[in-house]
């Protein structure tokens, strides 16, 4: 795998159902955070709201998503099934990948980072 040098070329090295999950999770961030800057950050997709938002990453089994410790303790309970840790969470190519899940998570991030700007100002 090449080091791509953006969102773009970072999902056109996968094939298949691996692009899709990755066009799948970019297009829910992309809706639910219009106005996010989107780059690589760490050689992964990076999404930045009034600070970090979401990562994610293809591993050999599994799409890592990085929604940052807050939100992994806010969806505990929704998390049960997969391997998860501070600020990660393992989606296994296996499975089917949580669409809805992901966008509660990216929401509650969204709105995480939102009070983070009216704090601010």
């Amino acid at each position: 795998m090449s080091a791509a040098s953006d969102v773009d070329g970072y999902i056109q090295q996968f094939d298949g159902d691996i692009s899709n999950r990755l066009k799948n999770i970019r297009q829910i961030v992309r809706g639910l955070a219009p106005t996010a800057q989107e780059k690589l950050s760490y050689g992964m997709p990076y999404y930045n709201l009034n600070g970090r938002l979401v990562y994610f990453a293809v591993f050999d089994h599994h799409i890592g998503f990085y929604p940052m410790p807050s939100a992994i303790v806010a969806f505990q309970d929704d998390l049960a099934g997969y391997v998860h840790a501070k600020g990660s969470v393992q989606f296994p190519h296996a499975r089917p990948l949580p669409t809805g899940l992901i966008k509660r998570m990216v929401k509650f991030r969204v709105e995480e980072n939102e009070a983070k700007k009216v704090r601010t100002v």
